[in-house]
């Protein structure tokens, strides 16, 4: 699912007035207000999020968030809320407001940790550090693109989002030059890119450079203008585009190409992991913290992946017996992605008709399976065409009022090679139903919970619950075709081999070329996709480790209260519970499933 979508956790200074910690508050009211405070006041400093969700408020913003001046700013913004939450005697809670507690202590303090190490965290992009603005896969310079091209999450439906965007876009130059002064301070301190990912860069910086205004991604907006727009208001907004094209936007995509090329590549480093920068393993070790929000070692998570892809491995080529195929597994993998017999389709509508019957499939079960559904709709379509080509399948949540469904979108951009042991059953449960859309919509459909925790997100807990979901295909009627299940299965070893590569270049000394041989070698992937993958792990550290992890605990948890509760324990009830409270780090809902377990002995 695309994390632009389901997403932030926000807000700057409140009023609640300290009272001394042996005077315990037992008015919850306070505490809400406390919650409700926070959640505004980062919603100022942090604005994109705030877009992001759908508030206007702060659409014309765009802050400088890695500066020195900016992270003063938010070191006092996160010590004067955990002052503020030291207040309350968390003993003298409820159960709610307990976990409310916890999931807020642990953000100020892993906010603040992150800052001492010189990262700056948003729900955006996860830990950033001031030394390295952004990347060739994720940050500003590239979230520019997708929002200033009318197509994402910054409005262009009012004159005023309009305007609101040429303000924002015009910040733009002054983020450009900042970005530039931290990068040579990344230089003179050691704190530098793979040189691979900045030729990436380079090459994405160079592609939003052109001469002709109209035919830049940013002009995006005025090609979409809306016909209710007097012929004034259009012929001012498609002047100021041009010009904000060509003497800001062009200019900044131009200097950053010019930098990385004539100075930051001669200076990148050869090594593909961050182990190799000054104090990079307590880096790493902080990322991993971050990410799966538990306390495993790297070493852990590394023994863990490697137990993983051999138990997987051993379960494809059961499944490969079964099918009578004679190759080894690679032969196997080769026949299911070129074999015509999987490429049944002539349409995209019988592609998604496909997917539909998978919907009916599961349907029966599900009410076996969950005890609450979500209200918010659902709908399946295809992706539309101007972004198909580089997009994956993935889920877009609905509204949280409802008036949007939540939107499975799959790209097809020809039916007839769409092949269906792509793992068609799984990316449904993990994208679709139960997963994400249950997740989110269940999450942003309660009201009772503060906003910082409506509109959160942990990947651990959220891309966790997924990937389990994606677990679930036999009980829910899936699975049934041993080429899906073999899909299923191709799907999980990938997440299984990130914590073998990720761990592997960051802490163990893995190439990037070990690291993509590695990932070929054990699942069914093109080199172009391996490679392309792997620069994702080598830019977007310890990220993707956040799935199988997520996922492992959730299934030990079953497995552990199946055994404690035995004729007590409740499959549906169990789903509720974990859905219960949406998305928190898997330390604090192993505390609350272990009190919900009990509970029922």
């Amino acid at each position: 699912m695309k994390l632009f979508l389901y997403i932030s956790m926000i807000a700057v200074f409140a009023s609640c007035k300290l009272m001394p910690k042996d005077e315990p508050v037992r008015d919850n009211t306070r505490l809400a207000k406390l919650f409700d405070d926070y959640y505004e006041d980062k919603l100022k400093l942090f604005p994109i999020e705030a877009t992001q969700i759908g508030d206007v408020r702060y659409n014309d913003l765009l802050p400088i968030e890695f500066t020195d001046s900016y992270v003063e700013k938010l070191q006092q913004f996160y010590n004067d809320y955990l002052n503020r939450l030291a207040a309350f005697n968390r003993d003298h809670l409820n159960e709610k407001d307990k976990v409310s507690f916890d999931i807020f202590k642990r953000e100020m303090e892993i906010n603040l940790e992150g800052l001492s190490l010189k990262y700056v965290i948003t729900t955006l992009f996860g830990p950033n550090m001031q030394y390295i603005p952004f990347s060739q896969f994720e940050g500003i310079p590239l979230m520019l693109g997708q929002m200033g091209s009318g197509s994402s999450f910054q409005p262009f439906k009012t004159v005023e989002d309009y305007d609101n965007w040429i303000k924002r876009a015009t910040a733009f130059s002054v983020w450009t030059d900042s970005a530039i002064v931290y990068f040579k301070k990344g230089i003179a301190a050691n704190y530098v890119l793979p040189k691979i990912l900045v030729t990436r860069m380079i090459t994405e910086m160079q592609a939003m450079v052109t001469t002709d205004a109209t035919k830049n991604l940013f002009y995006g907006p005025i090609t979409l203008m809306p016909a209710s727009f007097d012929s004034a208001s259009k012929k001012r907004l498609t002047d100021a585009y041009v010009k904000l094209i060509n003497e800001q936007l062009v200019p900044s995509y131009k200097k950053f190409a010019d930098f990385f090329s004539n100075e930051y590549l001669a200076k990148a480093r050869t090594s593909p992991g961050i182990d190799s920068l000054p104090n990079g393993n307590k880096l790493y070790e902080f990322q991993v913290h971050y990410w799966t929000t538990t306390n495993k070692t790297p070493d852990e998570i590394y023994n863990t992946g490697l137990a993983e892809v051999k138990r997987i491995r051993d379960e494809m080529e059961n499944i490969k017996t079964q099918t009578g195929f004679k190759g080894d597994l690679n032969a196997f993998f080769e026949y299911m992605k070129t074999d015509k017999k999987f490429m049944p389709y002539k349409t995209p509508a019988e592609v998604l008709a496909a997917f539909s019957n998978i919907q009916k499939t599961i349907d029966p079960n599900l009410k076996k399976m969950f005890g609450r559904v979500p209200k918010t709709g659902f709908e399946i379509r295809q992706t539309e065409a101007f972004r198909a080509a580089s997009a994956s399948a993935e889920y877009i949540q609905g509204a949280p009022d409802g008036s949007r469904p939540g939107i499975f979108y799959v790209p097809i951009l020809d039916a007839t090679k769409f092949n269906t042991t792509s793992g068609m059953e799984s990316l449904f449960l993990h994208e679709a139903i139960p997963g994400h859309h249950y997740q989110v919509s269940l999450q942003q459909e309660d009201t009772l919970l503060p906003k910082f925790r409506r509109f959160s997100w942990y990947g651990a807990y959220g891309e966790g619950w997924a990937l389990y979901c994606e677990s679930l295909g036999k009980e829910l009627g899936l699975y049934t075709d041993p080429y899906q299940h073999m899909g299923a299965l191709g799907d999980e070893i990938h997440r299984a081999i990130r914590l073998v590569v990720d761990v592997g270049m960051h802490q163990k000394g893995m190439t990037r070329e070990e690291a993509i041989k590695y990932m070929m070698d054990n699942e069914p992937i093109s080199e172009q996709g391996a490679t392309a993958e792997i620069e994702r792990y080598m830019a977007y550290t310890a990220q993707a480790l956040s799935y199988k992890i997520g996922a492992l605990k959730i299934r030990e948890l079953r497995t552990r209260y199946q055994k404690e509760l035995g004729d007590k324990f409740n499959i549906a009830a169990f789903h509720d519970e974990f859905l219960d409270g949406g998305c928190m780090p898997l330390e604090v809902v192993e505390r609350k499933m272990d009190r919900w377990a009990q509970s029922l002995k």
